[in-house]
């Protein structure tokens, strides 16, 4: 599985637990198999989970966690857990978060984009001096 496809799987992991307020072990009883990729992803945002949030609430300007439509909030906090995690170039991770917000929430107007582009950016320039 590509790495694009791995952040794919975790990101509607993600989404699907926040929407259902599972745990993430019952979201993956609904797959079949689950690339190893996919669960590390999936693992670096759950075991961070109050960091990432804290760091993405802090970079928010006029806006508040709960506002973000939850698959914005999943693609965001996989994002931001890439970014403190620090393996992956920041300029790859933020391009891969905008893809999959492209592909999974923005309605054409590329609002959700501009908006996701512009809080990673902001949490990628700050995430070393929040953590």
């Amino acid at each position: 599985m590509k790495l694009h496809d791995a952040r794919v799987l975790a990101m509607q992991i993600l989404y699907t637990a926040d929407l259902n307020s599972n745990t993430i072990d019952e979201v993956l009883l609904s797959y079949n198999d689950v690339d190893p990729k996919a669960l590390e992803f999936v693992n670096l945002v759950t075991t961070n989970l109050e960091k990432i949030d804290f760091v993405i609430s802090v970079c928010l300007k006029n806006y508040t966690i709960n506002r973000l439509n939850l698959v914005d909030k999943a693609i965001v906090r996989l994002a931001t857990a890439e970014l403190i995690e620090g393996k992956t170039d920041k300029r790859i991770v933020i391009n891969e978060a905008i893809e999959l917000t492209k592909e999974f929430s923005d309605q054409g107007d590329h609002k959700a984009a501009s908006f996701n582009n512009r809080l990673l950016d902001n949490i990628s320039v700050r995430v070393k001096d929040l953590i």
